[in-house]
């Protein structure tokens, strides 16, 4: 058995595939395995690359069912006591599992730990140096866009980006697997907020580098695809996880967040696919599979819920002011 399974979700990803694939190759630490998740993808079968790389196997889904069933499906499969997921879009550098590794393992209370994301066409800049969450309802990358040199020192974060991040398999026993309801965008907030309602945090790992070309698979950073998901799942996200008082407490900050956000995408086209977003989200909130998918609060959750406000009023800070 390996020690880490690198999990690839992988949707009509044939320009990119093999160029990550590629920089697993010579790593300084190869005590892990490849696991392909083909997630329906329209494009011939990648199986035939897939194993042309030792230690790498191919699943077929045959069907699209998003990031999260795709990725949920890889972690089923494993038994290794870490998995690193990781875009299909993306290359890493020669230590990049190795530092990830090295960052989660004497961290017993650590769920994910996130790699330095780079954008892959200008090595300058950040494209994801730890994700946050604010009392706004919006989910960011810190850093994106800025010098890399600003991001050197180790820190918590909020969650994860899953496209390049190491977890500990055991934690997800407790904290359970990716919201397949999501299908993309925000699952991996949505994870990391139940890893800290579980008493677990999430750390950015900066010596661990990893190049992503970013939007690979929706086409572009802003699309109708991308603006209607990412809306409804705001609302999913905020509803499942909050605690009572949070929800109330938020209400007002929420509401602005997403007026921002209206006058944001009218200005782009775009506005018509994020209200749609909203409504199907007021709608799975009020359904019975959304509803079965919120949190039941312990004695212990709530007392955490406090913690994870202040963390939420800060990343309202983070985003407004660019720090």
């Amino acid at each position: 058995m390996s020690l880490i399974t690198v999990i690839i979700p992988n949707y009509n990803g044939s320009a990119y595939l093999k160029g990550c694939l590629d920089s697993l190759q010579n790593q300084t630490m190869q005590d892990f395995d490849i696991c392909v998740v083909d997630d329906g993808s329209t494009e011939e079968s990648q199986k035939s690359l897939v194993y042309s790389y030792p230690r790498a196997r191919y699943i077929e889904r045959g069907t699209n069912g998003g990031f999260a069933a795709a990725v949920n499906d890889g972690i089923k499969t494993t038994t290794a006591p870490f998995v690193i997921l990781l875009n299909n879009d993306a290359t890493v550098a020669s230590d990049f599992v190795e530092k990830l590794y090295k960052a989660i393992e004497p961290r017993p209370s650590c769920f994910s730990v996130q790699a330095k994301l780079v954008n892959m066409y200008n090595q300058t800049l950040i494209d994801d140096a730890g994700d946050f969450y604010s009392t706004l309802g919006w989910a960011f990358a810190r850093g994106k866009g800025r010098s890399v040199a600003d991001f050197i020192f180790r820190s918590n974060v909020f969650a994860a980006c899953a496209g390049a991040a190491i977890y500990r398999r055991e934690a997800f026993d407790t904290v359970g697997l990716f919201d397949e309801l999501h299908f993309c965008y925000l699952e991996d907030i949505d994870i990391g907020y139940r890893a800290k309602l579980h008493g677990f945090y999430n750390f950015y790992e900066p010596t661990a580098i990893c190049y992503h070309a970013g939007s690979a698979t929706s086409g572009s950073q802003y699309n109708e695809f991308k603006v209607k998901l990412s809306a409804r799942n705001s609302v999913y996200l905020a509803y499942k996880n909050q605690a009572l008082w949070q929800k109330v407490i938020n209400a007002p900050s929420m509401w602005l967040g997403r007026e921002i956000k209206r006058s944001f995408f009218a200005k782009k086209g775009l506005l018509k696919a994020f209200d749609e977003g909203i409504k199907e989200g007021k709608e799975l909130i009020k359904s019975e599979e959304g509803m079965s998918h919120r949190v039941n609060y312990t004695p212990k959750m709530r007392s955490r819920s406090f913690e994870i406000e202040g963390e939420m009023i800060v990343g309202t800070f983070r985003r407004l002011f660019n720090f």
